[in-house]
């Protein structure tokens, strides 16, 4: 998909909707009275489980004290995969429910959106709407999304990411849905939730909030709206991040990342994407590794792949981060920018390249026990020339790749993908 195909027919840029939010300490606690103003009488709960946590069970009992009745579904997996979505439509046709509330991170909100408009379409397989506004209609039951990470932002935005598996076996294939009519009804972010994250998964997320506002600050959409939330998010990165890892229980570093990631994804959501969420997408859909793992992994290396064309915006992340660049050439503050990336990764411990990925590399790892047989056999990322073939391909057919600020070619992006899997970051500082 080349930039063209996607921005010749829509000259005039679009503004895509926000829900509305509740954000805070304890804004969850009010789910019950906001479920009862929306009109929920049914409602079908879709998580991951949550396990070793009682805010699925609270949220649930919440909503009982308010005369709700619930059905929960909680086997959404990471990297949500199509049979995660249908599945929960069939509970929710079978207990004849009439709304949806998803609770976790990005996982349970985009098997959540993908199964309401299934729903809106009498149950229509959730592959069917891969790409651009391929609902038909708009009137999709309500769903109120609450946050238990700082990173997704899919309680915020228009896309949802699924995994399909009924694909070739050997070329599995993770795509993103754009629609208007996925985009929830209201979104609860209180950073009380978060307290319970595991450090790495609150790293590696931290590093999706910082994809998220990097990319459209940077995106040759150059969608004037999204700028300042963009590099705002990227200040509040920067500044909370260490401390909501290091310190979980740190409220301004938990509430620092909510805002954070909570603005990112209103600046993506009109601001576009680019390689390192193709590359993640691509990594996951082949290894079923965490998204915000393989955003961290990859960004260092698109930011220097795309530099040459976008120095002045590196120059002005520098900044955000908190460089002083005065005497600094906007080359020579990029470069800074990207040394204050790489800083920040080691910092908070995530793993360099993936190849250093292992079974035991962090609490979310799913190497080698994804759907199908394929993940089977996938218990270790190769790094041959072969993977990083496959790699490139799938991200060259990405949905978030037209936005990226350099084009992207198969010679060009090859190099990108294999030193995401193999290369040393240091090679980047040189």
């Amino acid at each position: 998909m080349q930039v063209d195909e996607l921005l010749k027919p829509f000259p005039i840029k679009e503004f895509h909707p926000f829900p509305r939010a509740l954000m805070g300490p304890g804004s969850h606690e009010l789910i019950g009275p906001e479920a009862l103003k929306l009109g929920f009488k049914k409602t079908l709960i879709m998580t991951s489980g949550l396990r070793g946590t009682d805010i699925v069970n609270k949220i649930s009992e919440s909503m009982k004290y308010h005369g709700i009745d619930t059905v929960i579904y909680d086997k959404v997996e990471s990297n949500p995969k199509d049979y995660n979505s249908m599945d929960a439509v069939a509970l929710y046709q079978q207990n004849n429910c009439d709304s949806f509330v998803s609770i976790g991170g990005g996982s349970s909100h985009d098997a959540c959106k993908g199964a309401r408009v299934s729903v809106a379409h009498d149950g229509r397989n959730v592959n069917e709407f891969e790409g651009f506004n391929k609902s038909e209609n708009p009137a999709n039951p309500p769903h109120i999304a609450v946050s238990t990470t700082a990173g997704t932002g899919s309680e915020t935005s228009w896309a949802y990411v699924i995994t399909d598996t009924t694909t070739d076996p050997d070329n599995p294939h993770k795509y993103v849905a754009f629609d208007d009519a996925s985009v929830t009804t209201l979104a609860i972010d209180d950073p009380v939730l978060y307290y319970d994250c595991p450090i790495d998964y609150t790293a590696q997320c931290g590093f999706d909030v910082l994809a998220h506002a990097s990319e459209p600050y940077v995106s040759r959409l150059n969608f004037q709206p999204s700028l300042g939330n963009a590099l705002h998010a990227i200040k509040l990165t920067s500044q909370h991040l260490r401390a909501a890892v290091w310190n979980g229980q740190d409220l301004p570093g938990r509430e620092g990342m909510m805002y954070a990631q909570y603005i990112a994804a209103q600046a993506f959501n009109s601001g576009g994407l680019g390689i390192i969420h193709s590359i993640s997408h691509a990594v996951s859909a082949f290894y079923d590794t965490h998204h915000g793992l393989n955003n961290a992994i990859a960004l260092p290396r698109v930011w220097a792949f795309n530099m040459p064309v976008a120095y002045e915006r590196f120059a002005d992340i520098a900044e955000a981060m908190g460089i002083d660049t005065k005497g600094m050439t906007k080359p020579q503050a990029a470069d800074a920018a990207l040394a204050a990336s790489i800083r920040l990764l080691r910092d908070v411990g995530i793993p360099e390249k993936f190849v250093d990925v292992k079974q035991d590399t962090y609490s979310k790892n799913r190497l080698g026990q994804g759907p199908t047989k394929f993940y089977e056999n996938s218990g270790t990322i190769v790094g041959d020339a072969a993977d990083v073939d496959r790699i490139t391909n799938h991200v060259l057919g990405d949905a978030c790749t037209p936005g990226n600020p350099k084009e992207c070619t198969f010679e060009t992006v090859r190099p990108v993908v294999d030193h995401s899997i193999n290369g040393d970051l240091d090679d980047l500082l040189s």
